[in-house]
């Protein structure tokens, strides 16, 4: 009989861990006290940022953020109407002349460690699909620079 063990929160150690088994590398810094986890899927960079801390040491939630620069300044209305219109579990949001795409995790309750795993492997099928979704935009913005 396997032991499933259940995960109610989960710590920079522990996360890294499952980051690397979903196929990325992963660069731990400390900063204000605080560690935080950077990694790269599909060759673009993302950071976890830490949510509520649980009772018991680690955190109850995080979410996986990747910000990218718009050039030119300004993110077309299309590019996130129609990511959002298609996608359920990532988001994407504007800050000025960035645009972040974001996934929350929740352990809340307790989750197995495959649950985990398989969010982070969501992640990185997500990351993939918005460099897409970014490629197309931009195509049909403009047919003629495409190659």
């Amino acid at each position: 009989m396997n032991d499933i063990r259940i995960l109610s929160a989960v710590d920079a150690d522990e996360l890294a861990a499952a980051i690397r088994a979903a196929g990325c590398a992963v660069t731990t810094t400390e900063r204000d006290g605080k560690t935080q986890l950077h990694s790269a899927s599909q060759g673009v960079g993302f950071q976890v940022l830490w949510g509520n801390a649980a009772e018991t040491g680690g955190h109850v939630d995080f979410t996986l953020s990747c910000a990218l620069r718009v050039s030119g300044g300004e993110v077309p209305r299309a590019l996130l109407d129609g990511w959002q219109r298609g996608k359920r579990f990532a988001r994407l949001a504007t800050h000025g002349e960035l645009i972040v795409l974001e996934m929350d995790v929740v352990l809340a309750g307790g989750v197995t460690q495959a649950h985990l795993e398989a969010m982070l492997r969501l992640w990185v099928m997500m990351t993939g699909e918005f460099l897409i979704h970014l490629r197309n935009t931009a195509a049909q913005a403009d047919p003629a620079g495409v190659s």
